[in-house]
C-alpha cells in the first residue's frame, strides 16, 4: 500500500492532470491513495470569495466568476464531449457553493473559510478522477471528509484519531486506486468541513498511510526534492538525499515549506519512509526522510518566513519578567491565536516573533498595553538556520538591521527588519 501526494503545482492545468497519469503510468497504480491539492492558485482565490464575502463588498460575483473559469476551461479542454458526465458534476458542486453563500447565516470567519475554500480539492479531484477513469487508470472517487474526522476548532482542528482509522479502514480498498482531498475532514458533532491547514493536503497523507500501514508516502513537488533552501530566495541549492526524521521534524517546525509540521510525526510512529519526488522528473530517486543518516549531505538549512511581527515586553515597574507575567503573555497568544515562532527573555524584558495569521494583533496589543510596556515592528524577517557557519550567518546579516538574534548548538535564529 503506497500514498502519494499532488500540490496544486502538479495539477494546475489540463497538461498537468495528463501528467499526473504519466507518473502513475511510470510508479504504477495498484494499492494506492492518491491525495490531491486544489488547482494551481485556486485556494488563495477561493480566499478571495471569502474576503468578499464577509466583506459585503460586490465584487462577490466576479470572484466567484473567476473560479468557475478557472475550472471550466481545463474541464473543456479534458473533456471535449459536452454531455461528459463532469459537467453536471461541475455545475452540480458549484451550485453547492453558492447555495451555501446564500444560505449562511453564522458569521463566525474560520466557519466561513472552511465551508468556502474546500472546494478546491473537490473540483480538483472529481476533474482528476474522472479523467484517470477514461484514460484506464480506473478508481474510486473518496471523500475525505468522510474518513478524517476532527473536533470544530476550523481551520486548526485536531484529528480523532480513533474515528478516523475506523473510517478509513471501512472506506478505503487498499487493493484499488482511490482518489482523495487533501487538506479536508469534517467535526464529529454535526460533520461540517474542517480544513488541516495551509499545506495540510501532506499531512492528509501522512494520516491515510498511518492509518493503513502504507509501506511508504510520496509528495511529488516540482522541485526535485527537500533542497537546503527555497530556491525562490536562495540562489544557491543543495539536494539533500536524505533527512532523519528527527532532522526533518526540526526543519518542519521553523517552517520548511517542503514539509507540512505535522506531517512527520504520525509517520515516524509507524517508521513509514517518506520521498520527495519531482513530478516533471519522476524516475530521480528525490530525498528520503525516515531512519539513517541525520543529513545527507551535511550542509546548512535555511528557512525564511516574511510578515512576522516582533513583539517586545517589559514590566511597567520594570520589575522582573518572571513567570507569572510570561504565563499571563502566552495565555494571550493562545487566546488570539498567534502562532509563536521564536522567543527571548531577560530579568526584565521578554520577545516573541509571531505570526499574525488570523489578523488578531490590535486586539493582543490592546491586552499586552494593559499590563506591560510593548514595543513591536510588523513585517518582519525571521531566518532560521540549521547547522550554521560564522561565514553563512556574517554573509546574511550583512548590511541589515538585525532585530533580535538567538542561537544554540544546531540552530540560529536571526529576526530583520524588512524596510
Amino acid at each position: 500500500m503506497r500514498v502519494f501526494k499532488f500540490g496544486g503545482a502538479s495539477v494546475k492545468d489540463a497538461q498537468s492532470i495528463k501528467n499526473v497519469a504519466r507518473v502513475l503510468d511510470h510508479t504504477g497504480y495498484k494499492n494506492m491513495v492518491v491525495v490531491i491539492s486544489a488547482m494551481g492558485k485556486m485556494t488563495n482565490q477561493l480566499e478571495q470569495v471569502v474576503d468578499t464575502y464577509c466583506n459585503n463588498t460586490d465584487t462577490l460575483k466576479d470572484e466567484f466568476a473567476k473560479v468557475y473559469s478557472f475550472h471550466y476551461e481545463i474541464i473543456r479542454e479534458l473533456f471535449p464531449q459536452k454531455s461528459h458526465g463532469i459537467y453536471d458534476l461541475f455545475a452540480s458542486l458549484l451550485n453547492e457553493l453558492k447555495d451555501f453563500i446564500k444560505h449562511n447565516k453564522s458569521t463566525e470567519r474560520p466557519f466561513i473559510y472552511d465551508q468556502i475554500v474546500s472546494y478546491g480539492e473537490l473540483f480538483s479531484t472529481h476533474i482528476l478522477s474522472a479523467y484517470l477513469n477514461d484514460v484506464g487508470y480506473k478508481n474510486t472517487w473518496l471523500d475525505s471528509r468522510s474518513c478524517i474526522k476532527t473536533d470544530s476548532n476550523y481551520r486548526d482542528p485536531r484529528v480523532d484519531w480513533n474515528k478516523t482509522q475506523k473510517q478509513i479502514s471501512k472506506r478505503v480498498n487498499p487493493k484499488d486506486l482511490t482518489i482523495t482531498q487533501g487538506f479536508l475532514g469534517s467535526e464529529t458533532t454535526h460533520n461540517f468541513t474542517t480544513t488541516l491547514g495551509r499545506e495540510g493536503s501532506d499531512y492528509t497523507a501522512a494520516i491515510f498511510a498511518y492509518c493503513l500501514n502504507a509501506s511508504e508516502v510520496v509528495i511529488w513537488k516540482d522541485v526535485p526534492g527537500v533542497l537546503n533552501a527555497d530556491p525562490r530566495h536562495f540562489t544557491k541549492t543543495v539536494l539533500l538525499n536524505q533527512v532523519s526524521y528527527r532532522e526533518a521534524i526540526e526543519l518542519a517546525f521553523y517552517g520548511a515549506s517542503v514539509i507540512h509540521p505535522k506531517t512527520l510525526q504520525p509517520l515516524q510512529r509507524k517508521e513509514i519512509p517518506l520521498f520527495v519526488r519531482s513530478f516533471l522528473a519522476p524516475e530521480g530517486p528525490g530525498t528520503c526522510v525516515g531512519k539513517g543518516k541525520t543529513l545527507d549531505p551535511v550542509v546548512s538549512c535555511f528557512i525564511l518566513k516574511k510578515d512576522q511581527v516582533l513583539v517586545s515586553l517589559s514590566s511597567l515597574d520594570f520589575s522582573f519578567m518572571v513567570e507569572d507575567h510570561i504565563g499571563d503573555v502566552f495565555k494571550w497568544l493562545h487566546q488570539f491565536k498567534m502562532k509563536v515562532e521564536l522567543i527571548q527573555n531577560s530579568a526584565i524584558s521578554f520577545s516573541v516573533c509571531i505570526d499574525n495569521k488570523f489578523n488578531k494583533l490590535p486586539e493582543l496589543l490592546k491586552k499586552l498595553r494593559e499590563n506591560f510596556l510593548v514595543e513591536y515592528h510588523e513585517n518582519v524577517t525571521l531566518y532560521t538556520v540549521r547547522h550554521a557557519t560564522a561565514n553563512e550567518i556574517a554573509k546574511l546579516t550583512k548590511g541589515r538591521e538585525v532585530l533580535l538574534k538567538q542561537e544554540t548548538q544546531e540552530t540560529v535564529q536571526i529576526v530583520i527588519n524588512q524596510a
